[in-house]
């Protein structure tokens, strides 16, 4: 498992302001409709859940992409640091242990990515789920929120995997 450095958050930390401003209605478009407004939020909001789920994948062609996706990310990140403020590369921002998905979790993830590449090519919001499913990846192991965030994440992926296969199977 690859963990998030300070150049991966930062650019995490950037697609979310970015996703932000860009949907921020104004204070009286928000408060006389919130929620068509939070509703906008809600593609963004789920492909980054499904972000930090992929990163939390141990193996397999999901995992591999989203540890690439990463990978990639803290190294430009972290050179966008160095290079734009003179910081230092490679500074690891790890959160707490991360809790593993089980086997049903897991399969839980590859119907989710099935759901995911599915509304991407059908959605006016394809551009929000990548980017939220990049956000998430990049902040997923980090060590602020984001990073906390993940361990009930991967709780309710392995419950919902037990219950929806211990149904079925």
């Amino acid at each position: 498992m690859i963990w998030a450095t300070l150049g991966g958050v930062t650019i995490g930390l950037a697609l979310l302001i970015r996703h932000l401003i860009q949907w921020w209605p104004g204070l009286k478009a928000l408060q006389t409709a919130p929620l068509d407004h939070a509703g906008r939020l809600l593609p963004f909001l789920a492909a980054w859940c499904y972000g930090v789920l992929a990163i939390l994948t141990v193996g397999g062609l999901i995992g591999w992409i989203a540890d690439t996706a990463l990978w990639i990310t803290n190294w430009l990140g972290d050179a966008a640091l160095v290079w734009g403020v003179g910081g230092q590369a490679g500074q690891v921002t790890r959160g707490p242990a991360y809790l593993p998905l089980t086997a049903t979790g897991g399969a839980i993830v590859l119907l989710l990515t099935v759901a995911l590449v599915a509304a991407i090519k059908k959605s006016n919001r394809g551009a929000d789920l990548k980017y939220g499913a990049w956000c998430g990846i990049c902040l997923g192991t980090s060590a602020g929120i984001a990073g906390f965030a993940a361990v009930p994440l991967a709780q309710a992926a392995n419950w919902a995997g037990g219950a929806l296969y211990g149904v079925i199977a």
